[in-house]
Order: structure tokens, then sequence, then C-alpha cells
């Protein structure tokens, strides 16, 4: 590696330091719904936003919840700190779509219609108050 790849590598990982994120692979929701469940809590506090994906009907909650709790216990790894009085809120949430199977529904007349199972990749970045502050 020379010097200059070694040194931008150097400042992106310290850069990454102070971002708290979690990420979720091929999740087998479709964005679409999985974007209705992010946009209600992107913007919250943490804790009121994993009382809304707790008490959510939506499936894709179930996933998103999961994944807010992984985003706090790895800000409590990285600063060693509690996230109780951190005051963390969830600073983005992207929903990207992911691989799409593809798969065949018989139809009259010997034809075929096409089948899409969607799936998605989520990106949830927490951050403190303070810290913008």
């Amino acid at each position: 590696m020379g010097a200059r790849k070694r040194i931008a590598a150097e400042q992106r990982k310290e850069a990454r330091k102070n971002i708290y994120l979690a990420k979720l692979n091929n999740c087998p929701t479709s964005p679409r719904k999985m974007r209705l469940v992010a946009d209600l809590i992107s913007g919250m506090d943490v804790e009121k936003a994993a009382a809304t994906l707790q008490f959510s009907k939506k499936e894709a909650s179930i996933r998103l919840e999961k994944l807010l709790r992984s985003a706090v216990a790895n800000y409590e790894q990285k600063s060693g700190e509690s996230a109780d009085g951190a005051g963390l809120f969830v600073k983005e949430i992207k929903v990207d779509s992911a691989r799409m199977l593809k798969r065949i529904q018989p139809a009259p007349q010997g034809r075929a219609h096409r089948i899409r199972k969607r799936s998605n990749h989520v990106t949830l970045i927490l951050d403190t108050k303070t810290e913008n502050a």
C-alpha cells in the first residue's frame, strides 16, 4: 500500500470512530414496506423510537427494532459509556434495495408471469445530541 493510500485509509478510519452504526443486509422485505417504518423513527430519540417500533403492527418494525438495539450496543462498545444518559437519537436511516429473487407464476393459456421477491439493505446511524449542540 502506498503512502497516499495509507494516509487516506487512516483518515477514513479516524472519521468513523465517532460514527455509531448498524447494518442489516439482505432483509427479505420489500424496500417500500421497510421505508414506511424507517420514516417513522427517523430523527427520534432512541427510547422513543424503540417504543414506537415495539408497538407497531408492521412486520418490518420487528427487524428494525433489533437493528436499533444493535446500533445502541455498538455505541456502548465503541464509546465505553452507557446509552441511558447519552442522549442518543437516530441521525440517519437509509433503506436501499438489495438482490431480487425472480420467480415464475403460472398463468392461463401456457403463459407465465414473473414475480419479483424484493429484499433490502438498511443502514442506521446514531448520534448524540451533546456533540451537535
